[in-house]
């Protein structure tokens, strides 16, 4: 599903306007993201959690010429499912 099939979803679910539910679903995913690059940790019960992650500095290779080539450390957003939605889809 895309961003705009779940915009689409919404508003004919909720009976609101395509422009009122890109909103609340630009909202939502702002918020995340804020929270996430402040490096907090967003909860949302029942479908999971979203978490910022440390990725090591490594060494890694260049796959054309097979040199070696520093990798710099980096931080990731990591989406753990919650138990219901991990349930809900195992059922389906």
């Amino acid at each position: 599903m895309t961003k705009s099939e779940l915009i689409e979803r919404i508003a004919a679910g909720r009976g609101i306007t395509r422009r009122e539910a890109e909103v609340v679903v630009n909202t939502v995913l702002d918020a995340i993201g804020d929270a996430l690059a402040a490096g907090d940790r967003v909860e949302l019960r029942g479908f999971g959690s979203f978490v910022v992650k440390r990725r090591e500095p490594r060494m890694g290779r260049n796959p054309k010429t097979g040199e070696e080539v520093p990798v710099p450390g980096k931080r990731v957003p990591h989406f753990k499912p919650g138990k219901e939605l991990r349930e809900r889809v195992d059922r389906s």
